[in-house]
Parts: structure tokens; sequence; C-alpha cells
């Protein structure tokens, strides 16, 4: 009988189960063990760590912005406040995961356009910590608060909250000397302190806005509070103030600047007014101007293209970025050179035919007046603005005495102490020319450096500050625009040594011949001071702006209005005891003595008078009845 074929093996199927079993269980017990633990890390060895952690997940540290400090002139008008203003914020975290669906919702609400949309991802884009707001809008108006207000369950994230921003209330009056502050972009925010600007949104951009930033700024405030699983904060736990900015006190004054605005009118050009005591910048006119208060809350695209576009230039600032040749309002200096080199004395005479040729060459070189002044000295020379009497003393002087006595008083080099944006400007010199042209220095160059021609440029500000040391005798101060920063006065780190020369009767004498220009009978800006009650030391400039050539006049009606002559104009007054110091430069004016002395005189009357055209008792020892011993 066959033997039965077993279809099951119940002891092999049992010995697989029970394998099975014991390596289901070793799995469940290896994994219970890690769970264990890591249970056991968390709660007992990572016990701190992990109760900071949680801690943070629920307690957040907000920053408090500092409120700017202000900005006042020298007789406390307020030129840089700060008001209230409803800024609008996002906190990412808030959004649920749909930023970008609320800022589409927000755009639509408000009716913005794409610029504005795209302008709100880059806001979003900079560095932060998490559930700290972003500010998306600056200054809202009453409409967009209500439209906020009533779409809230479709912005999540997103607060109106109050804070405070810059104004400008006189505009444009300051605008190329207070500056302004703007919406700190990417590249700013990679280089400030993340800490002392979190919560900030503005910086100063130009001006004394920029150059005293972290004085302005104060230092950032903050409060812990607690938050739900939201970010709705709950409670604060902590609370520290900012310390708010330093003011600061300006030596502009708005009474003078706006008379000098007035006496400038609407020609392109610019004014300086100093204390040549002290430095003081009393009013800085770049005209024309704008409206500082459109960067505030961001400039709109098409503002900004209409203002960097403009022919007239409003946001260059002519006073330190303007370079122009200085014309003849140099020739003090060069005489100053001359004196103090024992080149010439007062009474060296020089005969003028109308023009000048240096030995052995027959190029004329024109002095303004074609048909000569005859012999003329030293006063006679500045009184007439006689070209051929510099061309001969540029010539004697040389190149690089004549280089030298210019850097002394800072022509071609910064000046000021506080002002970031000033232009070096250049005295050539043959050393310059060789390093920068390769090419050798020619006498007919120092000819025409002698009547502030050539390669000669200069700022607004250094003329004005040239003129400012003839004033104090050789005495430096350097331009500035703080009188005092919360409360303390700002010290030159670099002070510049005093011009001293070898007989100071030469300061004198100098000063004789820019009084003469005023006031005496053949003076050239004789009309500017007429009826003045004070005496006034000035000298007139009147620069080409596109060469003439040999032989040719100037035709101001064969010329486009914008390559005519620049007018430029220095002065100080009272002559005897100068308390004020006035340079002038117009843009394509002309004529130095007639178009800028005038301005020069309205400026000085303006600062010397008083309410009913009497000279103030502090002006009032030497007056403009002295008669000059040379009239």
């Amino acid at each position: 009988m066959p033997q039965p074929i077993p279809l099951k093996d119940h002891d092999k199927e049992k010995n697989l189960v029970n394998r099975r079993l014991l390596a289901c269980a070793a799995l469940v017990f290896s994994l219970v063990a890690v769970l264990v633990g890591r249970l056991y890390v968390l709660q007992v060895l990572q016990h701190a760590q992990q109760s900071a952690v949680s801690e943070n997940n629920r307690v957040h540290v907000l920053p408090i912005a500092p409120e700017r400090g202000l900005i006042y002139d020298r007789n406390g008008v307020v030129l840089a406040d700060n008001k209230p203003s409803f800024d609008l914020t996002m906190t990412r975290e808030r959004t649920g995961g749909a930023t970008a669906q609320v800022l589409d919702t927000l755009t639509q609400v408000l009716g913005l356009g794409e610029e504005d949309r795209k302008q709100f991802d880059k806001d979003l884009r900079r560095g932060r910590k998490p559930f700290e707001p972003v500010t998306l809008m600056v200054g809202l108006d009453e409409q967009q608060i209500a439209l906020v207000a009533v779409n809230q369950f479709r912005l999540p994230g997103l607060d109106v909250e109050p804070q405070f921003i810059r104004e400008y209330p006189l505009g444009a009056h300051f605008a190329h000397s207070v500056g302004y502050v703007g919406r700190i972009n990417e590249k700013e925010a990679k280089t400030l302190d993340s800490t002392e600007y979190r919560g900030t949104q503005s910086i100063g951009k130009t001006g004394i806005e920029h150059f005293y930033e972290s004085q302005l700024h104060g230092h950032v405030g903050y409060e812990e509070v607690e938050t739900n699983a939201q970010g709705r904060v709950m409670r604060v736990l902590n609370h520290k103030d900012p310390t708010p900015g330093q003011d600061i006190v300006l030596t502009l004054d708005a009474h003078l600047q706006q008379a000098a605005e007035k006496a400038l009118g609407d020609r392109r050009g610019s004014v300086v007014v100093l204390d040549p005591a002290n430095g003081d910048v009393l009013a800085m006119v770049s005209n024309p101007s704008f409206d500082p208060n459109l960067f505030v809350k961001g400039i709109s695209f098409k503002q900004y293209a209409e203002l960097r576009d403009s022919i007239d230039r409003p946001l260059f600032n002519r006073v330190l970025r303007g370079l122009y040749a200085p014309g003849s309002t140099v020739k003090p200096e060069v005489a100053i050179a001359g004196l103090d080199s024992g080149v010439i004395t007062p009474g060296s005479r020089v005969f003028d035919p109308g023009y000048y040729e240096l030995p052995n060459y027959d190029h004329k070189y024109r002095n303004w007046n074609r048909t000569g002044d005859g012999w003329v000295d030293l006063y006679t020379a500045i009184m007439r603005s006689n070209d051929t009497y510099f061309y001969d003393l540029a010539h004697k002087l040389g190149i690089d005495r004549l280089h030298d006595y210019m850097a002394e008083f800072g022509l071609g080099q910064k000046v000021s102490l506080d002002m970031f944006e000033e232009s070096s400007g250049l005295m050539p010199s043959a050393q310059w020319k060789r390093a920068t042209r390769r090419q050798a220095w020619f006498p007919g160059e120092t000819l025409i450096l002698g009547i502030g021609q050539g390669y000669m440029q200069v700022t607004p500000l250094q003329l004005a500050q040239a003129t400012s040391l003839l004033a104090s005798k050789g005495v430096w101060h350097r331009p500035h625009l703080a009188m005092t920063v919360g409360g303390d006065t700002p010290v030159d780190p670099n002070p510049m040594p005093d011009i001293v020369l070898r007989d100071r009767r030469a300061w004198d004498q100098v000063s004789q011949g820019m009084q003469m220009v005023m006031h005496d009978p053949r003076g050239i800006a004789r009309a500017a001071a007429a009826g003045a009650q004070y005496r006034i030391a000035g000298k007139s400039g009147t620069a080409q702006v596109v060469a003439i050539k040999q032989g040719e006049r100037y035709n101001r009606n064969k010329t486009l209005e914008r390559h005519r002559d620049n007018a430029l104009f220095v002065g100080f007054a009272p002559a005897e005891h100068p308390s004020v110091v006035v340079a002038v430069m117009i843009e394509n004016g002309e004529a130095g003595g007639r178009v800028a002395g005038p301005v020069v005189r309205e400026v000085m009357d303006a600062y010397l008078l008083d309410d009913q055209g009497h000279l103030k008792p502090q002006y009032a020892s030497g007056n403009a009845t002295k008669a000059s011993p040379h009239g």
C-alpha cells in the first residue's frame, strides 16, 4: 500500500512563524529603545536647551525704531521734522503660507500698479527675523487705511501701524544742504548694523542727513512679547525705550537763505555765504532745486525721471559738485602770490596795449579791454581786472610756484568739514600734466591760469573759502554746516595751516585793490556798490564755457545760450572788519560785474542792514564814505 504524500509541513511552518515573530519583536523593541533614548536626551540631557527653544517659539523680541533727531537753522527754525504717519506692514508668518496671494489681493484692493507689486517682493526678500513685520507702504491716506480695514479678513498678516516719517517744512529751500532721507535699499541693508536698524525703514541719502546719519538715527529699543500659535501678541514681557537721535543746529540762516534765493532769481547758479571768523556757512543756494519730501515715502519712477533727465539738473548740487573755471575771481590770490614771493611790489607797473606776448612768441594773449589800459600797477590791475598785468605776473611766478600758492587757498582740494558730496576740483601743475596727459607744460598755459582759465576748475564753495581767507588774512576755518550736534560743537580733525606771508601788508594791499573794484570811479563793479552804507571788497569774473579761436571776438548773438560765459563774483564786507563773504556763480550769465555783482550786493544788504535799511550797529565802524587813496 503506497505511503501518503504530506501536503503541509506543520513543524517547518511553526518554526518560520516563530522566527518572524522574534524578528518583529526585536524590531519593535529597537524602535521603542530609540524612542525612549531620544525622549531621555530631549527631556533629561537637553532639558534646559529645549526649554529655551520652546520659549523662543512663544516669546519674540520686537524692535522699536528710535525717533530721528531734528534739524534746525541757527535761529531755531525747523528744517527737518518728524510727523505722524500710518504705515502698512506685513508679518509673513501670519499669512498662513499665502503671502503671494495676500499681496495680489492688496494690490487689487488699493488699485496699485505692477511696479508696486514688484517692490513688495523686494521688501520681503530682505533679511529679517521670524515674526518681524516688514514695512510695505509708508504714509497711507485715510482712504487706503479704510480699504485695508474693510478687507482685513482677506489680508491676513497685514497691519496698519503708526510711525514717524521725515518732513521738510521749507521744502526746496534747503534740499541741497540738509539733504533728505529715503527708504533703505538692498545695498545699504547689507552694510548697516542689523541690530540698530531693525524696524527702521529710512536712512539719510544726501546732505547733513547723510553725513550725520549715526547721530541723527539714535539707538533702537525693543519689546519682548508673548505670542500665540498664530503670531498674535498676547502680552508684553519686557520693554526698553529707544534712544532718540541727536538734534542738530546748523549754521544756516533761513532768512538769509531766502534772501539769497530771491537775489539769484530763476537763473541757474549758486550762492555761498560764509562767516570768515569761524567758517559758518550762512547760506548755501543751488538753483534750481527740488522738493526733498518727494523722496521720503519713495519717489515714483515718473517723478524721479523728470528730475534726473531735466536739462537744468535740479538734483545737481552746484555749490559742492559744480566745477567751473573761476575766471578773474582768483586774481587777488595770484596777486598775493606775486607780492609774497617778491616777484612784484604794489607799485610794479606793466604796460598794457590790449594784449600780452611771451618773449620770442607772436601769439597775442588778449586783455578783455582790447584797447588796453596803458601803464597799470597792482591796484589798477585788480580794479580794472587787467588780464595783461596778470599774464605777466603768472609768467614771472611760473607754474610750480603759482600752483603751490593757490593750493594754500584751498583751490583744487576739498575744503569743507561736513559736506561729503564736495568735489576736489583741479589746480593743475606741470607734474599733474605729465602724470595724466603725458605732455609737457607750456608757458602759455601758465598765462591763462593766471586769469583763472585753462585746466583750473573750482567749486563755488572753494571760491568762497579762498575769498574768506583773503578776508581773514590767511586764518583757516573749514566751511561747515553743523553748529552743534547734540549740543556739542564739531571739531575739525584735520585743520589746515594758516597762510603766513612774509609781509602782512600784502593782505591790505590786495584788499585795497578789491575795494577799488567797487568804489573807485573806474572800478568795473562800481554800479553794484552804489549807495552802499558800508565798504565792499569785491572781484568779478567772467569765465569762458567754450573756447574762442585766436583773433575772434565773443558774440553772444552767435553763441548758444548754454555756451555763453559764466558770470562770477566774490566779495567780503565791511572791508575794514569783514563779517560776511559772498560768492556767486551764474551759469551762462556772461558778465560777472554786471550780472553777479548785484546779487552779491543784495545778499550783503540782507545780512548787514536791519529791517529799516540801516547798517546794524555791530557793523557801523568804517563805512562806505571812506575815500580810497587811489580813487
